[in-house]
């Protein structure tokens, strides 16, 4: 367990579902708590220095992405960000996952409706994730784009984003959505035009926090479709007409977001940043190990991968002749929290997850054989 970073939480020992939600630091729940105290208390300069968190979000955040603030934005969800970018994208066919979280999927199928970019699916072996292998099988002349998760929502396999800029070369955009993977795993995001991600997994920020980051090229080449009227240049002069798009990452931005989540963000990235991505990953890599080798032991079957190169945070199974249901049902007895679906379930540890966590999931796998 990384005792430091483990300080700033109250997490249960059994919890096992960051993949789906992270609960957050004491030092959000304090920032968040500080923003609604000073907002109670409005005085002539409370609105202005509240709204002063979103600078400092956007910061670390950018810090964190290795980028700088003009190439980020904060976003309210991951989502948001994923719509930005697919109906930025004029024309032409992108590749996406067909086994993506959903998110990843409905921008497409929207800018297809539109008669703007068309998606074409992508679909990894069983088991398996997007390769590079399998994205040059599918690249012809009219690729624009590829759109891929960091990390799979279901097995924890990770995207190899290096390699697959190789492979689509400089001119087409790589967007990736980093929601399973970033602040918890070293990933070469340079190497993708757009990096959305939402604070409430792995982040620990609370819901309604997230950020951007867009390169050059895709400031460029994105059509900013959705900027508000804090997108723009000139923002606070309302003279009735139509103000161009601000030239950097700050085009996405539609409307002034809550200085009070800004705020929760930004005390959780900088629990990030205090700890290092190294560190984090560093401990989560060796709880997975120890749940891996739990439930092998216990005659389970683990889908996620078995290189820890290739396996981040996440780690799926299935137990033989057993409904996930009725698995769940025995984690729970020992105060387990996972991610249950109707073919398998998912452990997600953080580096905060104590020793204790496996040695639960031991006796609750241990209690289907009796």
């Amino acid at each position: 367990m990384l005792t430091p970073y483990a300080t700033h939480f109250d997490t249960p020992a059994g919890y096992l579902d960051f993949a789906r939600f992270g609960p957050p630091s004491r030092d959000a729940v304090a920032a968040t708590a500080r923003a609604m105290e000073e907002s109670a208390r409005a005085a002539r300069g409370t609105v202005d220095d509240l709204m002063r968190a979103e600078g400092v979000a956007r910061e670390t955040a950018a810090r964190l992405a290795g980028t700088d603030a003009g190439h980020t934005v904060l976003l309210p969800n991951a989502s948001t960000g994923l719509f930005q970018a697919a109906l930025g994208v004029r024309e032409g066919t992108v590749l996406v996952p067909s086994t993506d979280f959903p998110a990843n999927h409905y921008p497409w199928r929207r800018t297809a409706r539109l008669g703007r970019a068309t998606p074409r699916w992508l679909d990894p072996a069983p088991g398996g994730g997007v390769t590079p292998e399998l994205v040059r099988s599918a690249l012809t002349e009219d690729v624009v784009a590829v759109s891929v998760s960091a990390v799979d929502f279901r097995t924890g396999y990770r995207v190899d984003l290096a390699a697959l800029r190789e492979v689509i070369g400089p001119d087409r955009l790589l967007l990736v959505d980093g929601i399973q993977a970033f602040g918890v795993a070293a990933m070469d995001w340079d190497a993708a035009d757009v990096v959305v991600a939402g604070g409430q997994k792995w982040l620990r920020a609370g819901w309604s926090t997230g950020f951007a980051t867009l390169s050059d090229q895709a400031l460029a080449v994105l059509e900013p479709v959705l900027t508000g009227w804090t997108g723009v240049e000139d923002a606070g002069l309302f003279d009735g007409s139509e103000h161009p798009p601000v030239p950097d990452a700050g085009r996405w931005s539609i409307t002034h977001l809550s200085p009070v989540t800004a705020a929760a963000f930004a005390a959780a990235l900088a629990v990030v940043e205090r700890h290092t991505v190294a560190a984090i990953e560093a401990a989560i890599a060796v709880r997975v190990a120890e749940l891996a080798e739990v439930v092998t032991e216990y005659g389970g079957r683990v889908l996620s991968p078995a290189d820890p190169a290739r396996r981040a945070g996440i780690l799926s199974f299935t137990v033989p002749e057993r409904e996930p249901s009725v698995v769940v049902k025995a984690l729970h007895a020992q105060e387990v929290t996972a991610t249950v679906r109707a073919d398998s379930l998912r452990l997600s540890p953080h580096a905060s997850t104590p020793p204790e966590a496996p040695e639960r999931v031991a006796a609750a796998l241990a209690s289907l054989r009796d």
